[in-house]
């Protein structure tokens, strides 16, 4: 019984706009086991990707107002389901895998989920959410790189909307915690760097900081050759992450996997005055794309370049800069979250 009532779910979160995409060993029903109870999963298996009142699920699940209350409320206190409220009228609906419930694990992941969560990303699962457009996320350039461009495109500042924010907080990046507890990180990169930024006051909790303390983690970010990366749309950004070639699942998309649009690369491209230049491999060492190569100068494969301006930043010859790619080349996000669930659903197949 408790078996079709996780595959139930995750067939619900398959069809949510990122996907739960299915695996031969069943690795996804293991990880939902772990975190939804069987009342748990019998609730969210009924949810949906639209926002429900509480009456809607509890009649789909045929349960009372108060029971199908009491389970969505314990689910979301611990973040695996996502609510909201107009008018004094609460919903609810199903979180997505990424960016949803997986990076909501952050705090508490233990060795067991760690290694379910590389296992279901390794057999397919994470090809499979990669394998669509628009992606789940997109390169924002380092601002330092961005003040030596010409033009700087309205939605790739995270540092001004930063500056516009009323509440933040900070999170353990899921990628690096997750590699440590499998032994395989491979970086020196801090672990609690994950900046959640609000246009409203939030009560403080555990993870609360100020907009002082969350510049400063961006800015120190940015020097140590981190990579910021968003959600890809253009307006409501309230989160950015520091990330590394080596731990980032969307990262290594790229690098370890070869799918090319796991991650809408920033609108821009590094390039070098090899007048300047002077062969130092700061730049290549800086790079998280193997994008850098060094004979007498350095040189960029295009193709490669992300745009995350993690070279300009750390040369100690100011030898490099963003340039803003040729207008065939421009790809603008879509303009909120709903654009990019409508527009993901329809290359999905899943919305006509």
């Amino acid at each position: 019984m408790n078996i079709d009532i996780y595959e139930k779910l995750a067939n619900a979160l398959d069809l949510l706009p990122t996907g739960y995409p299915l695996t031969k060993s069943g690795t996804e029903l293991q990880i939902l086991r772990k975190l939804f109870s069987p009342e748990e999963a019998s609730v969210a298996s009924n949810m949906t990707g639209t926002s429900e009142t509480v009456e809607t699920i509890a009649k789909r699940a045929s349960l009372s107002q108060e029971e199908a209350e009491r389970r969505l409320e314990a689910m979301l206190r611990r973040d695996i389901i996502w609510s909201s409220a107009k008018d004094g009228v609460r919903k609810f609906r199903l979180a997505p895998y990424v960016v949803g419930f997986y990076e909501q694990q952050s705090e508490t992941l233990d060795h067991e989920l760690a290694h379910l969560f590389e296992r279901y990303w390794m057999e397919g699962g994470g090809e499979g959410i990669m394998r669509y457009g628009p992606d789940t996320h997109r390169v924002d350039p380092a601002h330092r790189a961005l003040e030596k461009t010409e033009v700087i495109l309205p939605y790739n500042d995270v540092r001004k909307l930063m500056l516009q924010a009323k509440s933040f907080q900070v999170r353990n990046c899921i990628c690096r915690r997750q590699q440590e507890l499998l032994d395989a990180k491979k970086c020196d990169f801090p672990v609690r760097n994950c900046l959640s930024f609000f246009p409203v006051e939030l009560p403080d909790g555990p993870n609360t900081i100020t907009q002082e303390e969350a510049l400063k983690l961006l800015d120190e970010a940015e020097e140590i050759g981190m990579v910021h990366c968003v959600a890809n749309q253009q307006n409501g950004l309230y989160w950015v992450c520091n990330c590394c070639g080596c731990c980032c699942a969307v990262l290594r998309g790229i690098i370890e996997f070869g799918i090319e649009n796991s991650s809408v690369t920033a609108n821009y491209y590094a390039v070098i005055d090899p007048k300047i230049c002077k062969g130092c491999r700061t730049c290549e060492d800086r790079c998280h794309m193997n994008a850098v190569s060094v004979n007498d100068i350095s040189t960029i494969d295009r193709a490669k370049c992300i745009g995350c301006g993690v070279c300009v930043t750390g040369c100690p010859n100011e030898a490099l800069s963003l340039e803003l790619r040729p207008d065939a080349e421009i790809i603008t996000p879509p303009d909120n979250y709903k654009a990019w669930e409508q527009a993901r659903l329809h290359n999905r197949g899943l919305l006509k």
